[in-house]
């Protein structure tokens, strides 16, 4: 159920104002709990963690049952497990293959990978390639699931560029909690161009997961719908608050915001630059330097860190400067220990890209984004005025058109952000504004504020069949705020 305590603490989460160093949006969140809340009802506090006690885990990557006839092909089994999340306390979670977060797949542009889904769940699932081109029958459309004791086989032809993409649950009404639990893992697909150049890689290039999470005094994950507040658990890879000792060279960070709700807002401690080089469609055109970045639910960003400017001995964090929660609870996200030296031949190119020119617009269409914030129970979410409907197609397209689109926020309070399945999109303008660095390249999810206002462009030029696009906010989603579009 949404209530305004849980938007209001959405919002805190992603306006510039809701920054820790400003206290006056505080009693905005307390002033809004309600008795009738499930978000705030009584939950005996998790078991308190101490920073940086962990170490950082790397998921592992996942081998090939088979790589016969040039396709690459994976088993993997849907179902709970027990997982140390918490120091010393066994977590009851969902997994792919009982590893939390799931196993990582690497994959190369033109090798098709196949892979196989067994189902040791007592629900029925979806799987989707979040970023992929792939075909209506393995997108893992909301609808289109498989249950208990089945396997569902997934073909990825891998025919697009290289991009940091990543897989999870989108079982509709159940996607929201199903990816809470844990039903998401990385999909790393490289290429020729990427692997021409001198980026770092190896043991540093490192994926990193960032989700929030909420628990119980026995450790278990409390889910709660919309619960952005109760969410003060900030894990990396699965473990909360973790270190990660480092070379002082460069290392290759590929972020990744699997949280439902939370947004981040970035930055090392000692203020020092972070070089982005990726985002959600793979390497942008050229490198980007700035001191802090923003990471919607859902949205990659491919960072080159420089650990050869700290001496052996120094320790840097990667900080969160937005609630909701205390810094204390959500200002630390991990630690980098700097333990030794190392050759560091890696280097970031002046350009990294050339994307093509955009095809002159065969269409323009509005979409608006929309949630109740009266506070009543029974809150839903919309796109333009509308909940998702199975039966219904909103938006009809061309196969091989390109178009224009307007996505706009219309909550005061709420914000969302904006993923269409298929395809990546280039964002043309923010506010009116040409878009700065971090998205000048392909994306296939935004963020948007309350209020904003995004136009980008896309082309249909892949696969015919039903697709949806929706908030990215999982549980926004799961309230309705998604559609269909028919590319015919």
């Amino acid at each position: 159920m949404t209530t305004r305590r849980s938007m209001l603490g959405a919002a805190l989460a992603t306006t510039g104002a809701g920054l820790f160093t400003s206290a006056a949006l505080a009693p905005l969140v307390l002033a809004a709990a309600r008795e009738d809340d499930p978000a705030t009802a009584p939950v005996a506090a998790a078991p308190r963690v101490t920073p940086f006690s962990v170490p950082l885990p790397v998921p592992p990557v996942l081998a090939p049952a088979s790589t016969k006839g040039g396709v690459d092909t994976y088993r993997m089994t849907l179902r709970p497990a027990r997982v140390e999340i918490l120091p010393g306390v066994r977590t009851e979670v969902l997994t792919y293959n009982g590893s939390f977060p799931g196993p990582t797949i690497r994959a190369r542009s033109g090798r098709p990978v196949v892979v196989h889904h067994t189902n040791a769940l007592d629900v029925p699932a979806s799987v989707h390639l979040h970023g992929a081109s792939v075909p209506q029958t393995s997108d893992g459309d909301p609808m289109d699931t498989f249950g208990p004791g089945r396997t569902r086989t997934y073909t990825y032809p891998n025919r697009q560029p290289h991009a940091s993409l990543w897989y999870h649950d989108h079982a509709h009404h159940s996607e929201a909690e199903h990816v809470f639990r844990g039903l998401s893992g990385s999909y790393l697909l490289t290429d020729d161009l990427e692997q021409s150049l001198p980026l770092p890689s190896g043991a540093y290039d490192i994926p990193i997961a960032l989700r929030d999470a909420r628990f119980d005094d026995r450790g278990a994950l409390v889910y709660v719908m919309d619960d952005v507040p109760g969410r003060t658990t900030l894990l990396a890879n699965g473990r909360p608050q973790p270190y990660l000792k480092v070379a002082a060279r460069k290392y290759r960070l590929r972020l990744l915001n699997s949280s439902n709700m939370r947004f981040f807002h970035l930055r090392l401690s000692d203020g020092a630059a972070l070089t982005q080089i990726g985002s959600d469609g793979g390497l942008l055109p050229a490198p980007y330097t700035t001191d802090a970045l923003w990471l919607s639910p859902g949205e990659r960003v491919d960072l080159v860190v420089d650990f050869g400017r700290y001496p052996v001995g120094a320790q840097v964090v990667l900080e969160n400067t937005v609630g909701p929660g205390t810094p204390e609870e959500v200002g630390q996200v991990m630690r980098f220990d700097v333990v030794r030296t190392a050759a560091d031949p890696s280097s970031v190119p002046a350009r990294l890209r050339t994307l093509p020119p955009l095809p002159a617009p065969t269409a323009r269409r509005s979409v608006h984004l929309r949630m109740d914030e009266d506070g009543s129970a029974g809150a839903r979410a919309y796109i333009d005025g509308k909940v998702y409907d199975p039966d219904r197609i909103d938006i009809s397209v061309r196969h091989g058109s390109s178009e224009i689109w307007t996505v706009t926020n219309a909550n005061k309070l709420a914000p969302h952000n904006f993923h269409l399945h298929l395809v990546q999109f280039r964002v043309l303008t923010r506010n009116g504004a040409p878009p700065e660095g971090p998205e000048t390249g392909l994306k296939d999810t935004v963020r948007l504020l309350p209020g904003e206002t995004v136009e980008l462009q896309t082309t249909f030029d892949t696969y015919r069949g039903t697709y949806v696009y929706h908030c990215h906010m999982l549980d926004h989603s799961a309230m309705g705020m998604m559609a269909q579009l028919r590319i015919r």
